[in-house]
């Protein structure tokens, strides 16, 4: 069985690339997101590391002590840990007396990152500035500041480093110096190059963001930005305008905040949670590498993990390459998928053209399936085509998909089994999907999942060891008899496979990149995410007419004014258009009634709207009402 970072299609001549080279691959794909750790001198300085130490000389005086921190943020799941080496270059050290072990401490320090690192998380070798000015305003030449960036750098490459960080520099011109240093030291060892400003969105020098990007970007450094000195405010609004200049990879590393004086002590105030916000904030507005600076801790870079897993999946498999092997016949195992049309009978309607019909249910909560088996009998005696499950909405606890669908299918209506990548790793999906086959299960919606902080335990781990994108290719692979590793699992499996997707996102461009490599890895049908507002689904639709595949309409009928406003605040991907809004507010000012029955009425239009325009719709039941979803249909 291969791993979710091993589902690259290879020849069988051809030796798999080893881990580390595929997350340098994933660290230098300008659409991959990448998260660093926090803070080295924050920790330490939390362990009781007096300021005036070098830092830098714990990794030989207190090695399990620096290990100990590199471990704390790889359990966090920071996907590249920095070497403690900011300020280990031979003019720093001078000051300590240290200036003869420089080659010895950016050594150990970088196998003590690989050591905690693994061989499935990069170790980035950190390089800070000299401390001293460049010529002409000082007394060190740009060679021998290049010289000196270099004896660094060899030193972390001997170690283990896979790249290089050069962060913290308020000098475009001493960034420089380091970055030629990196080529000179090995021209292919990917640079990651972080300028640091101040509240006025300046370097120290003047420099604004546009500035880095352009200057950054001339220079051929692979991935360009900001670390350090502010908080993720004001990093956010720089790399706003840097993406605004540059196509280059973006990264941004935050400190918690600005630091306070609290009892003798620079605090610094920013929380995980906030720090999770803006972490989501970064990567939408371009940042595809986000990690913590000072005052950033493990806690906050789980935070910021769990923040942004649905937006940044660990893992994108490369779905177009094995679409184009499988038609070349390089699979001699694989075979041809069961037609759509003889899959299932939702499958049928799909590859007929005709319009289908779905109502979706949340499952039960406890053990009791009296209300479930009804609802399900009184949808197929109305002739619905099909029951939605979903899988863990918003991450609250309730009975299985799977099990859920099997109950429902008991009387006569199929069902549509959500089935989410964020409690379970690849090994439990495949067994989850085999089981499903086997006892009869057609129709699935692929989906990513709910981060748990959203839910009501927010301390549940996520496991996202691929997105809907990697899932879609998994069980596009089980329609032709092939596990992820390509081995034969004899007979095919027969899902119609679907897939989400949000025609009201808030990057439209990104959400239509995933449905295309959806549409790639296999997708047959999507189901959109609640539609309030017809013409915005109207347009998604005019603009995929390029991977055209059946839609079909999300449609949430509201019971009142508190409902809709919790859809428009609360709940991810939902836009409630503001007419909507007054017009719930105006009937629930009326009553109760009035509210259900405007609700209706809006879903009603809605229906009608987007009739010849998509393939089918999947009303919700609000509240578990699903009389009410039968109203909507008429």
């Amino acid at each position: 069985m291969t791993t979710a970072a091993e589902q690259h299609p290879v020849s069988p001549s051809v030796p798999s690339p080893s881990p580390r080279t595929e997350q340098l691959s994933r660290l230098l794909d300008p659409e991959q997101v990448v998260v660093f750790d926090g803070a080295m001198g924050t920790m330490l300085y939390n362990r009781g590391v007096f300021i005036n130490q070098c830092y830098d000389e714990l990794v030989l005086r207190s090695p399990d002590l620096v290990r100990a921190v590199h471990a704390e943020y790889v359990k966090a799941g920071a996907e590249v840990v920095e070497t403690n080496t900011f300020g280990a270059n031979r003019l720093k050290l001078a000051q300590y007396g240290l200036d003869t072990q420089v080659t010895q401490i950016n050594r150990k320090a970088a196998e003590l990152a690989r050591e905690a690192a693994g061989e499935h998380r990069l170790v980035a070798g950190a390089v800070g500035p000299l401390g001293v000015r460049l010529e002409p305003y000082g007394p060190t030449s740009r060679e021998e500041a290049r010289g000196i960036f270099a004896e660094q750098m060899r030193a972390l490459l001997e170690g283990g480093a896979d790249c290089f960080v050069l962060e913290t520099f308020g000098d475009l011109e001493e960034l420089q110096q380091a970055v030629l240093a990196a080529r000179e030291v090995q021209a292919t060892v990917p640079i990651i190059a972080q300028a640091t400003i101040g509240p006025d969105l300046r370097t120290a020098y003047g420099a604004t963001p546009e500035d880095v990007a352009r200057v950054l970007e001339r220079w051929g450094v692979d991935i360009i930005g900001l670390n350090c000195s502010v908080g993720p405010q004001t990093i956010l609004e720089a790399i706003e305008r840097m993406a605004a200049v540059t196509d280059c990879k973006l990264s941004a590393q935050p400190n918690a905040g600005m630091p306070r004086d609290v009892g003798g002590r620079s605090m610094y105030m920013a929380s995980p949670e906030y720090m999770a916000t803006y972490a989501r904030h970064l990567v939408q507005a371009g940042a595809k590498v986000v990690g913590g600076c000072c005052g950033t801790t493990p806690e906050h870079i789980k935070a910021m993990v769990e923040g942004i897993r649905p937006l940044a999946p660990r893992s994108r498999v490369s779905v177009g390459a094995t679409r184009e092997m499988l038609a070349a016949g390089q699979s001699a195992q694989g075979r041809e998928p069961v037609p759509l049309a003889e899959r299932s009978r939702l499958g049928a309607k799909l590859a007929a053209g005709a319009f289908v019909t779905s109502v979706e249910i949340v499952p039960p909560r406890g053990i009791d399936t009296v209300k479930l088996e009804q609802d399900a009998a009184m949808l197929a005696a109305a002739g619905v085509d099909a029951i939605n499950v979903p899988d863990g909405p918003r991450a609250q606890s309730r009975m299985g998909a799977i099990a859920t669908s099997l109950i429902i299918e008991r009387h006569g209506i199929e069902a549509v089994t959500h089935y989410a990548c964020r409690d379970r790793n690849l090994l439990g999906m495949l067994s989850d999907l085999l089981g499903a086959g086997a006892l009869g299960l057609r129709n699935m919606l692929l989906i990513t999942g709910d981060p748990p902080k959203m839910g009501p335990y927010p301390d549940a781990t996520a496991v996202f060891d691929i997105d809907a994108i990697g899932l879609t290719n998994l069980v596009a692979k089980l329609n032709r008899g092939l596990d992820p590793g390509r081995n034969p699992i004899g007979e095919p499996t027969r899902f119609v496979i679907g897939v989400g997707v949000n025609p009201v996102a808030i990057d439209p461009e990104h959400e239509l990149r995933r449905f295309h490599w959806k549409v790639e890895a296999g997708a047959e049908y999507a189901i959109t995410q609640p539609v309030f507002d017809p013409a915005q689904l109207e347009a998604f639709v005019a603009s995929i007419d390029d991977v055209r595949i059946p839609i079909i309409a999300g449609i949430w009928p509201l019971v009142s004014a508190r409902n809709a406003e919790f859809l428009a605040n609360e709940v991810p991907g939902v836009t409630v258009p503001q007419e909507v809004l007054d017009r719930m507010r105006r009937a629930n000012e009326k009553s109760k009634e009035h509210a259900v029955a405007e609700g209706i009425a809006i879903a009603r239009e809605a229906l009608e709207r987007v009739r010849g325009v998509v393939q089918g719709v999947q009303v919700s039941a609000p509240f578990g009402k699903a009389e009410l979803a039968l109203q909507v249909f008429g």
